[in-house]
């Protein structure tokens, strides 16, 4: 009865006493809101009226100097003269496509002739087939036709004349292959007045600048705009400002959107926190002793839900671990019994971390670890399992019913995630990650067995190459156990003399045609298997540590022809692993001095991949070698990651072009300019190339045009036996005539 009188009292005070104040104060602080937040809306509203007026004035402004840039090339006598009936593509490309870019970012470049046909394009700095214009011509020909019509008026005749200062021009909003951008068209006429000109055949220069991303940074950093983009559909964001680009003849062309400037939500944000606070404190004293009674229960609550959430998740990442793993897994298989419901297991392994952990640190590998795990989860999503099994190990678990889960395509975003670089502090860290997939029905599934086939598939994906996904076939079980059996079999033959070889496959001078050295290639020739190919046992030797037993026993045959023909470049291929190794070079230096071999002589051949190491031990190698006098090859260039940048950090004497890109040389084709602006950059840099891979005349013609220093491929011979490849060096055919180039040991 007691217990029922104080109920009823406390109910009598909140509704006499406390109910009234509290609604009291709520009103009041309401109105108060209110008339703030009117305040502010008209401050706002204000405040992007000024804004779009000054977008208006700023896209004005990029047409006008659109104009000014290409008025300073286009009109001018030179132009004329290069662009008239001697039509100079390379001059055009130089002085005008090219300066275009680099200068002014303008991103395409086309000069018309008198019937608007496209007699030169550039597109993003790069000359491009003319028949590219046809992709662009809708955008552009309104244009150009419009600038026709002011030069048919007799605009053209007044500036000829003398009446006009400039020529007729025109500047516009438009759609060029579905992006917006500034297209602008100026005659290319004399600036001097003083070359022969007949009004309407004169040509023209079309300049294209895409309203991109580079557009965008320069108006946010030129006018303080934030978060700005062009867009075709408006965001329906109430913070987004949509400024309607249209152009002369009243065409929407894009959306101009930012985050707009609000000073009024900016003084909200000042003002009404205090209001707030004082209404917030009643609440708060209310609040704190609800918390005050409930502060036990929740503590037990607490402390029993981490003690399971650690026991079944990774402290570092917090993704589930493997014991987690392993009972969700048994868990699925056991209740999803239906056949519509499909399991897809993912397994994956990084590539290089051993690399970031030496060198950076266990720290830098932790948050390294920490960051896969974020990026492998905005992949997938939190409907798809992810957890950490240990180390460097990842895996996905994903159950679907009645619908497919594409997990070659998921493995692809993946790999580009994982691909992209890592902060570490003051370093960036470059990974990658290979994935071993299995699929398989629910109700026929087997925990440890599911596991095994996609270590497996792991596998697999490691020994093609890293950095991709394979899918489990039962092939790959057979060609596990082959890759044992090769390691086996490898182990053994190097511990004898008469299974393993070198063979030698000529080095030719471009332009006498005369053999100047040699590249040295391993050889197996199994008693059981036959010829065992490089392409399946070199690999096995790179993930058993046996590639520098075999790489010692190349090098050391390599020296000794070399030893022999003095003045002839051995080649030597090394990998990573060896280069890695910090007692390498005075193992290739004791090889030099036991074959009596010489230093200059010498040619090292490194992967692109070594240059992504970012390996103290690698760097002072190659530093030793160059010092020494022993020549350093980039090999398979392009290929890869090939970057400048590497290549200045680590100092090359050659680059190989890959066979990939000889192949495919003929007129017109692609490779062409890839493989020509190589070579130019090469040589730009002091570097001389190797062509790999020549099999026809046509195509050692083409690279020599090109300046390619030297060639190699089955045209001139493929690999020999040392025997006959010294035999080629004392041909007085092959007699050398050139001595190597000098450069600066202290690159």
């Amino acid at each position: 009865m007691q217990a029922q009188t104080s109920t009823t009292e406390r109910w009598h005070f909140i509704t006499a006493v406390l109910l009234p104040v509290v609604l009291a104060l709520v009103a009041t602080a309401a109105a108060v809101i209110g008339f703030v937040f009117w305040s502010t809306s008209t401050i706002d509203q204000r405040a992007i009226e000024r804004q779009t007026t000054m977008v208006t004035q700023v896209l004005q402004g990029k047409r006008d100097l659109m104009l000014k840039d290409q008025g300073g090339i286009a009109i001018w006598d030179e132009a004329v003269i290069h662009t008239g009936q001697s039509f100079d593509h390379d001059w055009v490309h130089a002085n005008m496509g090219l300066w275009m870019h680099n200068f002014f970012g303008h991103d395409r470049t086309m000069v018309l002739d008198a019937q608007d046909q496209p007699l030169y394009v550039m597109e993003d700095g790069q000359a491009v087939a003319t028949t590219s214009f046809r992709d662009m011509a809708s955008g552009v020909m309104p244009l150009v036709q419009q600038l026709r019509t002011l030069i048919d008026a007799g605009r053209m005749t007044d500036f000829v004349s003398g009446r006009a200062e400039a020529p007729p021009t025109v500047c516009d909003f438009a759609l060029v292959d579905g992006k917006p951008a500034i297209v602008g068209v100026t005659p290319i006429v004399s600036h001097t007045r003083t070359l022969a000109h007949t009004p309407g055949t004169e040509s023209l220069m079309v300049s294209v600048r895409f309203l991109g991303a580079q557009a965008v940074t320069e108006m946010m950093h030129q006018y303080l705009i934030e978060d700005a983009a062009f867009v075709l559909v408006p965001s329906a964001s109430p913070d987004r400002v949509s400024y309607p680009v249209i152009n002369d003849v009243g065409r929407f062309v894009a959306f101009f959107e930012w985050t707009g400037d609000r000073p009024g939500r900016l003084m909200l944000g000042h003002t009404v926190p205090v209001l707030i606070f004082v209404i917030l404190a009643g609440a708060l004293l209310f609040m704190l002793l609800l918390r005050k009674l409930r502060g036990s229960s929740a503590a037990l609550q607490e402390g029993r839900r981490v003690a399971e959430h650690e026991a079944a998740h990774d402290r570092l990442t917090g993704l589930p671990n493997r014991t987690n793993f392993d009972t969700h897994l048994a868990r699925i298989l056991r209740e999803q019994k239906a056949p519509s419901t499909n399991i897809v297991l993912l397994m994956l392994d990084l590539d290089r971390f051993k690399q970031v952990n030496d060198t950076l640190g266990h720290q830098a590998g932790d948050d390294l670890i920490r960051s896969v795990g974020e990026r492998i989860r905005l992949v997938v999503g939190n409907e798809v399992m992810v957890a950490r099994l240990g180390g460097d190990e990842f895996a996905i678990l994903a159950v679907t019913h009645n619908r497919p889960f594409d997990a070659m395509a998921v493995s692809g975003r993946i790999i580009e995630a994982i691909g992209r670089p890592f902060d570490l502090g003051h370093f960036k860290a470059h990974v990658g990650v290979s994935i071993g997939i299995v699929e398989a029905d629910a109700s026929s599934a087997e925990p440890r067995e599911l596991v095994r086939k996609a270590d497996i598939a792991l596998y697999e994906a490691k020994a093609s190459g890293r950095n991709r996904a394979m899918v489990y076939e039962e092939h790959m079980n057979e060609l596990l156990q082959l890759q044992h059996t090769i390691e086996g079999e490898l182990r053994a033959a190097l511990n004898r003399n008469d299974q393993l070889s070198v063979a030698f496959q000529p080095l030719v001078d471009q332009k006498t045609r005369k053999v100047i050295g040699a590249e040295a290639l391993a050889r197996w020739y199994h008693p059981k298997y036959g010829q065992i190919s490089p392409a399946r046992f070199i690999p096995v030797a790179e993930n058993t540590g046996l590639i520098e037993e075999l790489g010692e026993f190349v090098l050391r045959r390599a020296c000794e022809i070399g030893a022999s023909a003095p003045g002839r470049t051995i080649a030597v291929n090394i990998s990573p692993t060896q280069l890695r190794n910090p007692y390498f070079s005075n193992q290739v230096f004791d090889i030099l001095h036991q074959t009596g071999m010489r230093p200059i002589d010498l040619e090292l051949e490194i992967t692109e991949s070594i240059l992504l190491d970012d390996e103290n031990i690698s760097a002072q190698n190659l530093r030793t070698f160059r010092a020494a006098g022993i020549q350093i090859a980039l090999d398979d260039f392009g290929t890869g990651y090939s970057s400048l940048s590497y290549l200045k950090r680590y100092p090359v004497d050659r680059i190989k072009i890959d066979r990939s890109f000889v192949s495919q040389l003929a007129e017109g084709h692609v490779s062409v300019a890839i493989t020509q602006a190589i070579v130019t950059l090469a040589h730009a840099m002091d570097i001389e190339v190797t062509a790999e891979g020549v099999e026809s005349e046509k195509q050692a013609t083409i690279l020599g045009k090109m300046g390619c220093n030297t060639l190699q491929g089955f045209l001139f011979s493929g690999a020999v036996i040392p025997a006959k490849i010294a035999g080629i060096f004392a041909d007085p055919l092959n007699t050398p005539e050139r001595r190597r180039r000098a450069r600066n040991r202290a690159a």
